[in-house]
C-alpha cells in the first residue's frame, strides 16, 4: 500500500467530522420530534427531553386519530398523490423523450418556451381565474392537473434520455421495423427505472405536502387533503375552550395547552411517516437518477 500523506489524512478526517456533522443536524431534529410527540409536554417545554423520550405518553396521538377527519384526509391525500403523480408520468415521459430525439423539429423553439415558464407565470390570482374558468375549482382536478408538468422536471428527464438511451439503440430498433410507440414502450421505459423513481418521489412529495392550492380551491371538506385536516386541528386544539374534545368535556387551560403542545409533534410525524417509509425503497434509484438527468449537453 502506498503511504498517505499528511495532508490527505488531514483532509479525509475533515471531511469525515463534516459528514458527522451534517448527519447530526439532520436526525436529531428527527429523533427530538419523535420523542416529543410522545414525551410529557411539560418536560419538553422545561427541557428535560432533549433526545429521549420522558414519561411516555400517547395522548397526542390518541388525539389525533380519534378525529375521523384524519382517515378522511389520508384517503384523500392518498388518491391525490398516486393519481397526480401517475398522470405527472404519463405527461412527462413522453415528452421528455420526445425532446431528447435530434429529428424532433421545432426542440429549441419548445425548450426555450419551457424555459419562460421558469422565470416567469401568471400569478396566482391569473392562474385561479383559469381553473375557475376550466370548472375545476372544488374538484379533485384543482390539486392534480395544476403543475402535473414542471419545466424543472422535463428538463432534467429529458437530459437523463439523451445521455442514457444511445442513438444506436433507436436506430437499430427502427431498422428492425419499430414504431416509435414500440421503442418508448418496449426499450425506453425499461432503462429509465431511475430516472421514473426520481421523479415519481419528487411529485409525489408536493403532492402529499399540497396545502395552498387546496386551501384557495376546495371548500367542500370531503375533498380536504390531510395537510388542512391537520391544520384545522391544530387551530381547534390551540383556541377552543374544550381543546376539541367531546361534548361535555372541559379542560383546564394548562391541560389545552399541553395537549396543543404534543399536537403539534404529533402531527408531524404522521405527516411524514408515510414518505420516511416509502423513501429508503427508492433511494437506490435517487443518486443515480439526479446525477445523470443533471448533467448538462
Amino acid at each position: 500500500m502506498k503511504n498517505i500523506s499528511l495532508s490527505d489524512k488531514t483532509f479525509d478526517i475533515v471531511n469525515k467530522l463534516l459528514v458527522l456533522l451534517i448527519v447530526v443536524i439532520i436526525v436529531y431534529p428527527l429523533i427530538f420530534v419523535l420523542s416529543a410527540s410522545i414525551s410529557d409536554p411539560t418536560a419538553v417545554s422545561a427541557g428535560r427531553m432533549w433526545l429521549w423520550p420522558v414519561d411516555i405518553t400517547f395522548a397526542g396521538y390518541k388525539r389525533v386519530f380519534e378525529n375521523s377527519h384524519i382517515w378522511l384526509g389520508y384517503r384523500n391525500t392518498i388518491f391525490y398523490t398516486l393519481l397526480g403523480t401517475i398522470l405527472h408520468l404519463c405527461v412527462l415521459l413522453p415528452c421528455a423523450y420526445a425532446l431528447s430525439r435530434k429529428e424532433v423539429m421545432g426542440k429549441k423553439i419548445i425548450l426555450w418556451i419551457i424555459l419562460f415558464t421558469m422565470m416567469f407565470n401568471g400569478g396566482l390570482i391569473p392562474t385561479f381565474l383559469v381553473i375557475k374558468t376550466l370548472g375545476m375549482v372544488d374538484t379533485i382536478w384543482a390539486i392534480v392537473i395544476p403543475g402535473v408538468v414542471g419545466a424543472w422536471s422535463l428538463l432534467v428527464a429529458r437530459t437523463f434520455f439523451q445521455q442514457t438511451i444511445p442513438d444506436q439503440l433507436v436506430e437499430a430498433a427502427k431498422i428492425d421495423g419499430a414504431s416509435d410507440f414500440y421503442i418508448f414502450g418496449k426499450v425506453v421505459l425499461p432503462l429509465s427505472a431511475p430516472i421514473i423513481a426520481v421523479m415519481a418521489l419528487f411529485h409525489g412529495v408536493s403532492l402529499w405536502n399540497q396545502y395552498f392550492s387546496a386551501l384557495i380551491y376546495l371548500s367542500n371538506e370531503k375533498l380536504f387533503p390531510l395537510q388542512l385536516f391537520l391544520r384545522q386541528l391544530l387551530i381547534v386544539s390551540e383556541i377552543s375552550p374544550d381543546g376539541g374534545g367531546g361534548p361535555g368535556e372541559v379542560e383546564s387551560l394548562v391541560e389545552q395547552v399541553k395537549t396543543a403542545s404534543l399536537l403539534k409533534y404529533a402531527v408531524i410525524i404522521v405527516s411524514s411517516l408515510p414518505l420516511l417509509i416509502v423513501y429508503p425503497f427508492l433511494q437506490r434509484f435517487f443518486v443515480k437518477g439526479v446525477l445523470i438527468g443533471s448533467v448538462k449537453e
